[in-house]
């Protein structure tokens, strides 16, 4: 059992980015431009000093430092010296925090596990205390004294030295710093952000009035095409499916070349890996430019228009409030709330359909951007077909294809019985996704000579959809007629689900064994269960998914923290995929913005290993191995019933 901050010593990487300390320091510049989200300071001050410590010091209301009721230590301490502590986690009515980047708690305590000195002063209710750590532990214990005459009323100041040997590089990216620095003024209109270099004796400062427009102006390396398109939304209280406060305010500008700038945030937190806010605006984009093209008639006969085309030649500024963000990771580069996609393009939507319907000349040059870059899209795609000759088979007819004909974007779903197929042709993507339904269990093809293999119509059918003949290991195939650059298994979340998967990876890993090594084959995963729960403080009512029964757990556990009552929730669990609606199954399983595919790889074994064990558990005359198998591991399988 690793203690305290233990584990963050042990495993740095897990916690931070560990090519540089910037990481650990933004912690800190996070929690002051918290304070001044939440309404409680106007400046942050921050200094590289000469000895390559760091300082930040705000005008917030001070770290609190009285006694822990529970933990019976300084709450001042406890923030510092404890993952998952912090004001943050309270987002009931009356919590400090309602919008903040804080979701995993682990912020600060990391950068003091990570320092060799830490010191806090905390100006507050007429005191100042101090306390200094060392090494994530307390060198010197808390010590308070009065307020003089004429020094500042409240605020929290932190110095870090950090600790070398976590990180590759000592050196601060003094470019990414300003560039943080000047981020957090853009998105705090009137708040006051300051760098300070002691060895240099440079002082920079930032304060802008004018927000996200001025940023996006200042940073574009050409001029729009058309006037930058601004605008915000956010919930009021009436608002039925997001909690009051809740939206996104944005900046847009279309250019015909130079590099695009894109950066978004979320309460304030860069997310430099994009994430489902970015999604949100993508779609709420294409989907005025589309409608809007369409109103006009502006479309050439034959161009199909996609996201893409819109977005290509897009650069903004987004930046987004969400009430309880999920991060992918620790050091929260990527936005995964799934609400999120919804939330920015429906305030994105109706405000860019208003704006060009009021500006059609500047519509229709939007519209005119786009349909060039669709009309080079496809001319791109004509090439690689006639590339690849005229000796294609027929099509099965089972098969439902997609219009699109980028082998990058193109998905196939082979999915288990015709109930599930059916709601899968109606919740896909038209445009990129394709669904071929598969009658009962697939042939174990294990022991199948190749020649014998189109002898099966299901394993037929597939070869065929996908474009791309049965081979050995060591064959050379040819991959051009390749039809999908996804392969996906799509089958029920139980046991006969588990099992039909099994004998299409089978196949795969049998006949088809380039497709796993060039990563093209996938598998989906649907949920088991889901949980409808009530709506709770300034949460509305919600549906949540979840995999299987650890992520049902967690989502209880989850609503318990939040204040639900036992049982006022209601889990239903998915018998198979047939049961889900087209909706459901879009939003869970086919939503590239949402769903969870799991690539295929051959793991840690070779080909011969892996072909050894796959002999032992599929092989016919395997029968006393695998009975030999189930008495070592039976005891480790967790049977659902």
């Amino acid at each position: 059992m690793l203690k305290g901050l233990e584990p963050v010593k042990q495993r740095p990487g897990m916690y931070t980015r560990t090519d540089n300390p910037l990481h650990i320091l933004q912690e800190v510049i996070d929690n002051a431009a918290d304070e001044a989200l939440a309404g409680f300071g106007k400046k942050i001050r921050v200094t590289v000093h000469a000895d390559h410590s760091v300082s930040v010091e705000d005008d917030g209301r001070g770290i609190p430092f009285g006694l822990h009721p529970e933990e019976k230590a300084p709450v001042i301490e406890l923030v510092y010296t404890r993952l998952h502590a912090g004001g943050k986690f309270d987002k009931g009515s009356g919590g400090a925090y309602s919008f903040s980047g804080g979701l995993h708690g682990v912020g600060v305590s990391v950068t003091n596990a990570l320092s060799t000195r830490l010191e806090v002063h905390s100006h507050r209710e007429g005191q100042v205390a101090r306390i200094v750590f060392a090494g994530g532990d307390v060198a010197e214990p808390l010590t308070l004294r009065a307020q003089e005459p004429g020094e500042r009323r409240q605020g929290t100041s932190v110095r870090a030295w950090p600790d070398l040997k976590y990180f590759e590089s000592g050196t601060l990216p003094m470019g990414e710093l300003t560039h943080l620095l000047r981020s957090k003024a853009v998105l705090m209109p009137g708040v006051t952000v300051t760098l300070t270099v002691e060895k240099t004796r440079d002082t920079q400062s930032w304060q802008f009035k004018g927000g996200l427009r001025d940023y996006l102006e200042q940073t574009l390396s050409s001029e729009p095409v058309i006037p930058i398109f601004e605008g915000e939304g956010y919930a009021d209280k009436n608002a039925e499916s997001f909690a009051e406060g809740e939206g996104a305010q944005w900046a847009v500008a279309f250019t015909e070349d130079g590099h695009p700038v894109r950066e978004s945030y979320v309460n304030l937190i860069p997310t430099t890996a994009g994430g489902t806010h970015d999604s949100g605006l993508r779609e709420g984009l294409f989907q005025a430019v589309k409608s809007f093209i369409e109103l006009h008639a502006l479309l050439p006969k034959g161009v199909k228009l996609m996201p893409e085309d819109v977005f290509a030649r897009a650069s903004y500024v987004l930046s987004a409030k969400v009430l309880d963000p999920q991060f992918q990771g620790q050091i929260k580069e990527r936005l995964n709330s799934r609400d999120a996609v919804r939330l920015v393009s429906g305030y994105v939507r109706p405000a860019l359909e208003l704006w060009l319907h009021q500006h059609v000349d500047f519509g229709r040059k939007l519209a005119e951007l786009a349909i060039k870059a669709a009309q080079t899209r496809q001319r791109a795609g004509q090439k690689v077909e006639k590339r690849k000759g005229s000796g294609v088979a027929v099509l099965p007819g089972k098969l439902t294809d997609c219009e699109s004909r980028d082998i990058a974007a193109n998905e196939v779903f082979l999915v288990e019985g015709d109930s599930a197929g059916g709601s899968a042709k109606m919740g896909r993507n038209k445009e990129t996704q394709a669904v071929l339904p598969l009658r009962g269990k697939v042939l174990n093809t294990w022991e199948v000579e190749r020649d014998l293999l189109f002898k099966n119509t299901e394993v037929h059918d597939i070869a065929v959809a996908i474009g791309v003949d049965p081979h050995g290991p060591q064959d050379t195939p040819d991959l051009s007629g390749l039809r999908y650059g996804k392969v996906c298994i799509l089958s029920d979340a139980d046991v006969d689900g588990s099992h039909i998967q099994v004998l299409l990876l089978t196949l795969f890993f049998r006949h088809f064994p380039k497709l796993i090594d060039t990563g093209h084959v996938f598998v989906a995963r649907p949920p088991l269960f889901r949980v409808d729960a009530p709506a709770r403080g300034k949460k509305p009512a919600a549906k949540m998914y979840a995999l299987d029964d650890g992520e049902l757990t967690a989502i209880l556990d989850k609503l318990r923290k939040d204040g639900v009552a036992e049982g006022k929730w209601t889990i239903s669990r998915f018998k198979g995929l047939g049961e889900m609606s087209a909706e459901q199954l879009w939003e869970t399983t086919l939503n590239p913005d949402t769903r969870r595919l799991m690539p295929v790889r051959l793991g840690q074994f070779d080909f011969l290993r892996t072909a050894a064990e796959m002999t032992k558990l599929m092989g016919k005359g395997e029968a006393a191995a695998r009975r030999e198998l189930m008495e070592l591991h039976g005891d480790a399988v967790d049977i659902d019933i």
